[in-house]
């Protein structure tokens, strides 16, 4: 396993995105459990979840709950696990997502998600999204607010732009450590977003990032267009065919060539593929390799 820095914590540097665990379709306890001490023991010592991770209404911190038990069951050593979660985000159970970012949603949230993992102090608490109804601003100091009060030891923001990642920078200081927003071979809006949060010292966390790669084709895409997310995956699969490895693999090693800000957080529902995510740690692309994928 390799590591990098969000702040000042060394974590590793493929995440474990612990949604798929309680949203819909979610896997019984003990094969969630399974997928969690599997991540464990491939080395993975960051796990993202969030409040709003749930399936049905009334259940506000499944995931949360969920990683707080595996953990507690685990036979090792957690000691080092980063437990991110994000506040915000609401699901009233009808597969719709809300957004609540006043400051007091956010302080009444990130205690009770502080509560439910079991912790003093949550070691990274993320703004899951800009409220719309909300100033930038208020929402930035509640966590100002968090800091401050020892609920929260650093602070990140998710799905933001570059004048809002300046504005809460400006607001947190060094109590803001990460960005994480939607990023993959296929979905590259964010480019400025990265190279911001690199030149700021931010860990910059893709969220989905194996968009546009699918399992479906481990086998080799037939017949792929040849312009456009088709012939996009296509390269990561004939890569990923002439290595031997998985086009998660590659993607996920893709990724962590892009800066050494960047810190995947696939998501997984069986420990098969959590473990097949954190061997992208040990998979190095060549400049000829990252060029093709450029192409």
């Amino acid at each position: 396993m390799r590591y990098r820095t969000i702040g000042h914590t060394t974590v590793s540097a493929i995440g474990l995105g612990a949604m798929p665990l309680s949203i819909e379709h979610r896997p019984d306890e003990a094969r969630a459990v399974a997928t969690i001490h599997a991540a464990l023991d491939a080395g993975v010592t960051l796990i993202d979840t969030a409040d709003s991770y749930h399936w049905h209404a009334g259940e506000a911190g499944h995931n949360e709950e969920l990683i707080a038990r595996a953990l507690a069951r685990y036979g090792g050593d957690t000691s080092n696990v980063l437990v991110a979660t994000k506040g915000g985000r609401g699901r009233p159970g009808d597969g719709s997502w809300t957004v609540t970012a006043t400051p007091a949603h956010l302080k009444h949230a990130a205690e009770a998600s502080a509560k439910r993992l079991g912790v003093d102090a949550i070691g990274l608490y993320q703004l899951h999204k800009p409220d719309p109804t909300v100033p930038w601003a208020e929402s930035v100091g509640a966590l100002r607010g968090l800091l401050d009060a020892g609920t929260i030891r650093a602070a990140g923001i998710s799905n933001v732009t570059c004048d809002q990642i300046r504005e809460a920078h400006q607001i947190l200081g060094d109590g803001l450590v990460s960005v994480q927003n939607q990023y993959s071979p296929v979905v590259r809006d964010s480019e400025p977003e990265l190279r911001l949060s690199a030149q700021l010292g931010l860990a910059f966390l893709p969220w989905s990032p194996l968009g546009g790669i699918s399992r479906s084709s481990l086998d080799g895409p037939s017949g792929p267009a040849s312009t456009g997310p088709a012939s996009i995956s296509a390269a990561f699969h004939r890569i990923a065919a002439e290595r031997g490895v998985s086009p998660q693999q590659v993607t996920l090693a893709w990724l962590l060539a892009r800066s050494p800000a960047v810190i995947p957080v696939p998501g997984a529902s069986r420990p098969a593929s959590v473990t097949d995510s954190a061997g992208a740690t040990e998979l190095t692309l060549s400049a000829g390799e990252l060029a093709r994928l450029e192409a």
